[in-house]
């Protein structure tokens, strides 16, 4: 799932840091380059790949490094082989502490050979990108984990906290398949932790400057509505005011007028807290004053302006798709309606469908959540555990880049920890462009230097929260 955050941010190149410096040869940084490349050819879309196949490929990584089998192991359903999860542990030294989860997904979305510019499932570097399908979502934070437990084993370190990793399948097709939702099911003990560092939030670019690094706190919920109305239609030579098409077009337009209210928890008015004096201007004294409770309306509505800042405020639904009618010269017997709605943290699917229904205001338009709705979790608490290792090992790597919360408005497999009481984090310390990098859509890209800072910061990052008491 692409790491989310306020694209606004980018929009302002007053104050942003320092010019970087030129990218770094960490090391075993080839060797990295070799996992990633095997990772990123090894195809994984639901269609005609093999989750199961790249988990044993990192596995006989893990176990050439010096990692027992008893620690490294491919977990996958009996009736979906090629569904697999791995799952594999760094034992801590101290059995008290409870051990920190490293997660990400290692299933990609579909691609077609004949829609790109280059072959999806082949990795190529080309003018400081490296380009594929999975390059940024979300191999490479797989890659980087491995390769951190990896460099861990090589030199003896010895945790206090045991490091568990989970390279899972099936995130970007929960409704066919999710591996973390299966792992909690049938192997709980694999996932258990702390807390968990996960994808979400990456680092801004501008240009080449490093604008600021995200770090992601709870997500919004997906979740699906049919609005449906039924007629018993006639000839459309005799049309009559009761008709389906239209009674369904108002519901519509009465849900798309309608403005959730805005709620701001601790990771939205912490970005505001810190964008403000980096995006400066009318945007940054408005983020200011949206922090006063209750924030000034006409605030609000400049903020929201930005479809990013708007979602991050308040629940959203959108009407995405329509079918109606039977022949075109009939009066319609059916029109129905999909609503995607995205809900923030702690608000309940029961909630926003009560809302949608009483915003239609017609009995004859029915209102059915689709499928089976997701867990539904408060954000967890970013406390100084958890935001200082970040904040230390940042400046390390890029003095003055502020480290910035975020709540994500899309959706990860973050959801499925959180509801069983794992708080999970988005941090991956990999910068990129405000188009997301085509996560998801043609030509997906990393910048070269991303990748391999990002490996870095993960691989320090870890080592902080692994030896805290």
């Amino acid at each position: 799932m692409v790491r989310i955050l306020a694209a606004a941010a980018v929009l302002v190149a007053g104050a942003l840091s320092a010019a970087p410096a030129s990218a770094q040869d960490y090391p075993g940084q080839a060797e990295f380059r070799g996992l990633y490349k095997e990772l990123i050819e090894t195809n994984t879309t639901l269609s005609a790949g093999s989750c199961t196949l790249a988990a044993e490929r990192m596995a006989a990584r893990l176990k050439a490094a010096g990692y027992p089998e008893k620690d490294v192991r491919v977990l996958a359903p009996a009736e979906r082989p090629k569904d697999g999860n791995l799952v594999a542990v760094l034992p801590g030294t101290d059995p008290k502490l409870k051990p920190i989860l490293l997660l990400a997904h290692i299933d990609v979305v579909e691609a077609r050979r004949e829609d790109w510019e280059r072959d999806p499932f082949t990795l190529v570097e080309e003018n400081g990108y490296f380009y594929a399908r999975g390059a940024a979502d979300d191999k490479a934070m797989a890659a980087a984990f491995t390769d951190a437990l990896i460099r861990y084993r090589g030199e003896g370190f010895r945790p206090r906290r045991a490091l568990k990793l989970a390279l899972t399948c099936g995130e970007e097709t929960p409704d066919t398949f999710n591996g973390v939702s299966w792992l909690l099911k049938t192997h709980p003990e694999t996932l258990a932790a702390e807390f968990a560092l996960n994808e979400g939030a990456g680092g801004r670019l501008a240009g080449d400057r490093r604008v600021f690094l995200g770090i992601q706190a709870g997500e919004k919920v997906y979740q699906d509505f049919t609005l449906e109305t039924t007629n018993p239609g006639g000839h459309s030579s005799r049309p009559v005011k009761d008709n389906a098409i239209y009674r369904l077009a108002a519901a519509i337009s009465k849900i798309g007028a309608y403005d959730f209210p805005v709620r701001l928890n601790e990771a939205t008015r912490l970005h505001f807290e810190r964008m403000a004096p980096i995006v400066d201007g009318q945007l940054g004294a408005d983020m200011t004053a949206a922090l006063a409770s209750p924030p000034p309306a006409e605030v609000i509505a400049r903020i929201a302006r930005d479809p990013g800042y708007n979602s991050m405020m308040r629940t959203t639904c959108v009407a995405t798709m329509v079918d109606a009618g039977h022949a075109p010269n009939a009066l319609p017997q059916r029109a129905t309606a999909n609503v995607n709605c995205r809900i923030l943290p702690g608000e309940s699917v029961a909630a926003v469908q009560a809302a949608l229904t009483q915003v239609v205001a017609d009995p004859g338009v029915r209102i059915a959540a689709v499928g089976e709705p997701s867990p539904v979790s408060p954000a967890p608490p970013l406390t100084p555990a958890i935001t200082r290792p970040a904040e230390r090992v940042a400046n390390e790597l890029w003095p003055g880049v502020p480290l910035v919360p975020a709540m994500a408005t899309g959706a990860t497999d973050g959801r499925f920890l959180l509801a069983a009481g794992i708080p999970t984090y988005g941090l991956s310390g990999m910068f990129g462009e405000p188009d997301g990098g085509g996560a998801h859509g043609l030509n997906e890209r990393i910048r070269v230097r991303s990748l391999y800072e990002g490996r870095e910061f993960l691989y320090r990052v870890v080592k902080v929260y692994a030896n805290a008491r």
